[in-house]
């Protein structure tokens, strides 16, 4: 169901929303959060659909603030979504013009539900320091993106100097499946230190930048970042260890590798997360995220903001070759495949080995039948009077 409101009030929404709920039941049942999002009209629709699909593990009230033209008169277009529309959340779209996109706190405060947590998503441009803007103060998380800011290194230097408990990054989010495969590799043996590391991804990459400040706060060791072309995202992690080094390499698409010293090469599903899956993550957790903060505001100024080139690393031996990895993966899955269709072929005789005791059995049963049914049928030939017998000591009869 979509009810469309133009040229609406916040009351009008507020009554509308009211009367939809005497009429459909309580909408408001299960609603865990209420979940505001603040965008352009041009990111709206995509917003809008990862904020539906990550809501379906989390049902919330969506409130959505599109920001229109600030120069024209001001005007709130309201838009309500229920039912299949509105997935298992229920979605309200108000768009802002003129002076009335300064006010969005304002304007979202009388829709907001009672009683329940309040989170923030700016999917693409945001405050400098979203934690004491107007609308950013109400809220108990706030969730931004610096992946889509036009630097996002600066960008991660404005949030470590801003930060404030409840405030997270989707660019950290995206980081959670290298953060554990990296720990996963560290809890096996042999238990050594990292004595350093480099961290190699695209210049414009802030998960590169905080992945690489999150190893230096943890290993208290040198790590270095190494980049690549813009747009291509995380790419390699070394660490450095006596025994050799723990190489996660993703070599193309959603495939990485995992090199470690006495162990085989692992091929691994490394997949990027859409919008949707690291909002959805972020949704699961409503208080500060330590881990994260410690990261930003301390990480960061330990790696600093010298770079190589990923060129320069590879050829120095302190990063992993991309095509080297890829190589390697590709030869662990042949022997992979070549094992497996060994063991296929080894274990066929091993089922059958007494196949040839059970035919020469079977062979001897059969033979026994067969002379018992031929030994009954010769006695029983033997006994049976033949007919011309019969015949010739029969007296015929009188013409």
């Amino acid at each position: 169901m979509i009810v469309d409101l133009p040229s609406a009030t916040t009351q009008d929404v507020s009554k509308k929303l009211v009367r939809l709920r005497n009429q459909t039941g309580a909408m408001t049942l299960g609603r865990v959060l209420t979940l505001v999002i603040v965008v352009d009209e041009a990111d709206a629709d995509a917003a809008l659909d990862a904020a539906s699909e990550a809501t379906r593990q989390h049902p919330s009230r969506i409130i959505a603030l599109v920001l229109g033209n600030k120069r024209g008169a001001n005007r709130l277009d309201a838009q309500i979504r229920l039912g299949g529309d509105a997935g298992a959340s229920e979605i309200v779209v108000l768009r802002l013009y003129g002076a009335l996109t300064n006010h969005g706190r304002s304007v979202v405060t009388p829709l907001l539900l009672p009683d329940s947590p309040i989170v923030l998503w700016w999917p693409s441009t945001s405050p400098d320091d979203v934690a004491k803007s107007p609308i950013g103060a109400i809220a108990q998380r706030r969730i931004t993106d610096a992946a889509t800011s036009t630097s996002p290194r600066k960008t991660l230097q404005r949030r470590a100097s801003n930060y404030a408990d409840g405030d997270t990054d989707l660019a950290w989010t995206r980081l959670t499946r290298w953060r554990g495969l990296l720990t996963a590799a560290l809890d096996q043996a042999p238990y050594e230190s990292v004595t350093e590391a480099t961290v190699t991804g695209a210049s414009d990459s802030p998960s590169t930048d905080l992945l690489a400040a999150w190893l230096a706060v943890r290993l208290r060791c040198k790590v270095r970042r190494a980049r690549t072309r813009p747009g291509g995202g995380m790419s390699s992690v070394r660490l450095e260890r006596a025994s050799g080094p723990i190489d996660l390499v993703r070599t193309e698409g959603s495939i990485a590798t995992l090199t470690q010293p006495g162990q085989p090469v692992r091929r691994i599903n490394l997949a990027r997360i859409s919008n949707a899956q690291a909002l959805a993550e972020e949704l699961r957790r409503l208080d500060a995220d330590e881990v994260y903060e410690e990261s930003l505001v301390k990480g960061l100024k330990l790696v600093g903001t010298t770079s190589v080139t990923a060129s320069e690393a590879v050829a120095d031996g302190e990063a992993p070759s991309v095509a080297a990895a890829r190589k390697a993966g590709d030869k662990a899955q042949r022997e992979g495949r070549k094992l497996t269709g060994n063991a296929m072929v080894e274990a066929a005789p091993s089922a059958t080995k007494d196949a040839p005791t059970v035919k020469k059995a079977a062979r001897r049963k059969l033979a026994a039948k067969t002379s018992g049914a031929t030994t009954k049928k010769s006695t029983a030939r033997a006994t049976t009077p033949k007919k011309s017998t019969a015949r010739a000591t029969t007296p015929k009869k009188k013409s």
